[in-house]
């Protein structure tokens, strides 16, 4: 398993799964972005809290100013590149999906889709000082356990990581609409709505832009510019995102052979699928069962 690129920081605490012997929980205090100018896809849920600094943020395909404290959350293998103006603070969080899957959590903490895995949203979530402090507090929590062997440690890092991400996906959730305001400056037409309904309903048959474009009765370029205009990705990225998203949650979680994967979600080609899995995620769906490591939930 690849560890997180180097980076400047003032502290790093990292706790290795005892049976596996590899990165299970991660916190790095953060003086700049040094190690996160490169292209960032890791095997781990990363959030990134920047207290002090401004800069630009690259998730995916799309690119997001940052001009205040915020945090920002990266699923796995996701790919994100962040460029800083003058100096930075705040800490860098990873967690393996081994020790926390927000897939079999997502009824006590529903931050699947809201945090992680959405591809209409931005990553971004804004704070404000108040905020900024209690996101703090935990993660001085978490730093303070992490430096003693104490009992049942494992359990309260997972309970602070739970209460962390509760605050963030309530915050969110209260943010949406007021961040989705703001980067349309008007309410998302109707039709997009309809096709984020239409994606969620036919990714694993519907591949094409023009597919989706006939669905709706809609021309493909008109369609695709909707998208453009107010998701900031082409409407073939958004489909891709979609079935790499399920096909990353088959590969964690269930010991599907990639073949049977592969045609659940449309492909009557095994090889091709994973020649399009590798280009959205730049490893091969091997390579990620492997390195994510994934439980038999069957």
């Amino acid at each position: 398993m690849n560890a997180p690129s180097a980076m400047t920081t003032q502290t790093i605490f990292s706790l290795v799964h005892p049976q596996t012997g590899k990165l299970a929980f991660q916190i790095a205090a953060l003086e700049d972005t040094a190690g996160l100018e490169q292209v960032q896809r890791l095997p781990y849920y990363s959030i990134l809290l920047v207290t002090e600094g401004a800069g630009k943020v690259q998730a995916d395909f799309s690119a997001y100013e940052l001009t205040q404290p915020a945090m920002l959350f990266f699923s796995l293998y996701q790919p994100h590149q962040i460029s800083n103006q003058g100096s930075w603070k705040g800490w860098m969080l990873h967690f393996h999906p081994d020790f926390f899957c927000i897939h079999k959590h997502q009824k006590e903490i529903a931050c699947n889709g809201v945090l992680f895995n959405n591809i209409y949203q931005t990553p971004l979530l804004l704070l404000d000082t108040g905020e900024v402090t209690v996101f703090s507090q935990l993660i001085e929590q978490m730093q303070a356990e992490m430096q003693q062997s104490e009992l049942a440690q494992y359990e309260l890092l997972v309970s602070y990581l739970k209460i962390l991400l509760i605050n963030a996906t309530r915050l969110k959730v209260q943010q949406q609409p007021e961040a989705r305001q703001a980067v349309t400056d008007r309410k998302e037409p109707f039709i997009l709505q309809t096709l984020k309904d239409a994606i969620e309903q036919h990714y694993r048959q519907l591949h094409s832009a023009s597919s989706y474009a006939d669905l709706l009765n809609i021309s493909t370029k008109a369609l695709a510019k909707l998208s453009k205009v107010h998701f900031n990705k082409t409407l073939t990225d958004l489909i891709s995102e979609r079935i790499v998203i399920e096909a990353k949650r088959e590969l964690y979680l269930t010991s599907k052979p990639v073949k049977s994967i592969a045609y659940e979600l449309g492909f009557s080609d095994e090889y091709y699928f994973s020649r399009f899995f590798k280009n959205n995620a730049e490893v091969s769906p091997q390579q990620f069962r492997e390195n994510v490591g994934f439980t038999k939930a069957e």
